[in-house]
This record gives structure tokens, sequence and C-alpha cells, in this order.
């Protein structure tokens, strides 16, 4: 399993996804799924990957084929979706091609493609099996591919549009950690990557499930969270419902 998730900020773009491709008792195994592609001075992409392995590997690999042979897509993209529309066409053609010897196994995968090209603006998009894609919205300026379900609530109630590049740096790691926390096949190291508008650059880095700064992150979160519950006021006899249903 995987989670991945990228937002759209005022001020550019953050990306997180974890490296957990299995995990068992004595087996763990760890594959980066986030790549940060440049083909030019004012053209830089990001790509997150959920799915089958193999998939995203060879559409990775036809990618760099097509930048080294001077061919069409990422370099040639005049915008963010056109460069959306050529990996979801790679995508479908390696599933298409492996079809019959996958025997009905699903070999899809879901990709997040973020960045910019040239004067326009820094964009995410989500590209679906199927070859199509939707962008996050100014309501819900985020998207998420893989285990996407228990780490939602957090971004639909903090990640906004005029959040800072820190705060949203860490509402991304509280996602990922209550995702981690409910799914062991989510898991660290984790990939953080921050593009700022119009620098055409990305500042990466990797944590380590023994990071200090994650560790602190965690501790600070799960004191936090208990100590809301003291807030909220008590619930007496009065608060609760006058015409219980008995069972039995």
């Amino acid at each position: 399993m995987t989670y991945g998730l990228a937002m759209r900020l005022q001020d550019g773009l953050v990306f997180l996804a974890d490296t957990r491709t299995n995990a068992g008792v004595d087996n763990v195994g760890t594959y980066r799924k986030q790549h940060v592609i440049a083909p030019s001075p004012r053209r830089l992409f990001v790509i997150q990957s959920a799915g089958n392995l193999a998939t995203t590997q060879e559409v990775l690999d036809r990618i760099r084929r097509d930048l080294a042979n001077g061919g069409e897509g990422l370099a040639t993209a005049n915008y963010l979706f056109e460069a959306a529309l050529y990996l979801g066409r790679l995508s479908r053609e390696v599933v298409d091609g492996h079809r019959d010897g996958m025997r009905g196994s699903d070999a899809t995968a879901t990709f997040i493609l973020g960045g910019q090209v040239e004067d326009e603006d820094p964009e995410i998009l989500l590209v679906y099996p199927e070859g199509n894609y939707i962008r996050a919205s100014d309501e819900l300026p985020f998207l998420q591919i893989g285990e996407t379900k228990y780490g939602k609530y957090l971004l639909e109630m903090a990640a906004t549009l005029d959040v800072d590049a820190p705060t949203a740096t860490k509402i991304a790691l509280g996602s990922m950690m209550s995702t981690a926390r409910a799914n062991l096949s989510v898991g660290p190291p984790y990939d953080l990557a921050w593009y700022g508008r119009d620098s055409f650059r990305v500042d990466a880095h990797r944590i380590e499930a023994d990071s200090p700064m994650l560790a602190e992150l965690q501790k600070t979160w799960e004191r936090q969270l208990r100590a809301s519950f003291g807030e909220l006021r008590g619930f007496g006899r009065d608060d609760l419902d006058r015409s219980p249903t008995h069972i039995g």
C-alpha cells in the first residue's frame, strides 16, 4: 500500500509520499514513489505513484527514454494538463501491453503530477489509471493517492491555499502519521518536497523512521489530541436519549 499527497498553496506546492511497498513481521520493503524531473530550466515536474510497482517503473523508464530521445512528452508540453494526459497515455499503454500476462490481476497505477511549466501557475493533477485527470480545487487544494481515508480529515480541516509552507508541511506530516498509525503498510522513510512558485527547483528531504523531528511531531500530535478531549464539557443524563432502545 502507498500514501502520497500534494498540496497547492499560494506560494507553491508541497509533496509528501511514503516509501513502503510491503510490510510483514520480518519483511518490510521500500521504494521511492516520488520523483522530480526537470527537462529544462523553466520546466519542472514532481510525480508521485501508487498502485502496481512494475507499471510505475516502466512508465518512468518510458518518460526517461522520451526525454533522452527528444520525443514528445514532458519536454514539449505547454501546459501541465498536457503532461498529465501524456502520463496517463503511457500508463494505459503499459497496462494494455501486459494485460494478457497478468491473468486478471490489477496492473494499474495512479499518479499525482505537480509542478510548473514556463509562466503557467504551479498546479497539481491526479492522473487516473484510465488516463484522464482531475485538479485540486481552491476549496480543497490537495490531492491524495493510495491509502487516502485515514489522513483525509486532517487535510480537509486544515489545508487551505493561504497556509504557509512550514504549516503545510506539518499538516502533511500529520496526515501521513494518521495513516501510518492506522495502516501498517504505510510507513517511513518519507519523501518530502517543497516547490516555490517560479523557482523551478525543488527542496527535497528524506525523513527517516528515527528522525528526531518526526518523533517530536508524533509526540506533540498525540498529546494535543488527548488534551482536546479534556476541553469538552461532560455529558450528563439530560444530554442522553430519554427513550433508549433496549436490545434483548
